[in-house]
């Protein structure tokens, strides 16, 4: 049996908002498994939300090139310091990947380190991290890149925090103009601030659909209002719930940001800037990356490393 320690505890609280009683017990049940964790007390409905944020700890930023409406890379490089991620010389050698992967061919990571540098064909890009290491003197990784191109439409880009939060996106156009490009910017924007996984409900993946079915009808059987209800009933509301969790991680079914009144979709948004251009538009694809997404901090205690090498 696995020991179940306070931090751990602590961390599974973090992550679902559910109680330390909650949480120890269901790290009880798993042996310690914090994913296995987290789904107990998701089908229990003691989680309030699984916190993806509190994984994203790293530090480091995401950085845009792009090549006029055609083409645009987003790339992802980890520094360990929040000093070093806003450091000019990290920042320019991120700015060098970004165009790197821009003109790049590279399938994967391990084809895109053995790339010769476009800054000097001398190196490799992995040669050529290992200096910026050398320089900086701390451990930096490129930890992630994708590039995505078109002839049918445009592709556009956002930025959002200094680097925090990287997005490209490909729409399908026959027009491409500034209301266009503007309208297409404004989900970029969207995609952000809200994160949807997919474009429309229709690319939801299928084992993803029953997985998250699952743990809803666990919740609508402990909820005492579906106490006797038929089953044709709690078969309802279990689709209502999932179809309610769809449209919040779908861009074209999320509530358009900028609509003042709350109500228009993000497909209503666009149907009414093609109207407006007389234009044919459609999202195709689109990146969302967020330093540090999915990466555990690497937690310092100065002083106990200090007291550590003074033998105190």
């Amino acid at each position: 049996m696995a020991e179940i320690t306070t931090a751990m505890v602590k961390e599974l609280r973090e992550q679902t908002g559910a109680g330390m009683t909650d949480c120890k017990k269901a790290l009880n049940e798993t042996n310690g498994n914090m994913e296995e964790a987290v789904e107990i007390l998701r089908k229990n409905g003691q989680a309030k939300a699984v916190k993806k944020e509190n994984r994203i700890a790293a530090e480091g930023i995401c950085c845009v090139a792009v090549d006029g409406d055609s083409a645009a890379a987003v790339v992802e490089v980890n520094s360990e310091t929040d000093f070093v991620a806003k450091n000019d010389t990290f920042r320019q050698f991120v700015e060098a990947v970004a165009r790197q992967a821009l003109k790049s061919g590279a399938s994967d990571m391990d084809a895109f380190m053995e790339e010769k540098w476009n800054e000097d064909e001398s190196k490799t890009v992995k040669e050529a991290l290992v200096d910026r290491i050398a320089v900086i003197g701390e451990k930096l990784s490129i930890r992630r890149f994708e590039k995505l191109e078109t002839s049918e439409g445009c592709v556009v880009s956002y930025v959002h925090g200094g680097g925090r939060i990287g997005v490209i996106l490909q729409a399908k156009a026959n027009v491409v103009n500034d209301a266009v490009k503007e309208a297409f910017t404004n989900l970029a924007m969207q995609i952000a601030a809200l994160n949807p996984k997919y474009v429309v409900t229709g690319d939801v993946p299928e084992d993803y659909k029953e997985h998250e079915k699952e743990i809803i009808a666990a919740q609508v059987a402990q909820d005492p209002k579906m106490a006797g209800k038929p089953d044709q009933i709690v078969q309802g509301a279990v689709m209502g719930r999932l179809n309610k969790q769809l449209k919040e991680i779908c861009l074209l079914e999320q509530v358009y940001v900028k609509d003042p009144e709350g109500k228009q979709t993000v497909a209503q948004y666009i149907a009414q800037v093609a109207k407006e251009t007389g234009a044919d538009l459609s999202v195709v694809k689109f990146v969302r990356f967020e330093t540090g997404e999915g990466l555990e901090k690497k937690h310092e205690d100065f002083a106990a490393e200090v007291a550590a090498q003074m033998n105190v």
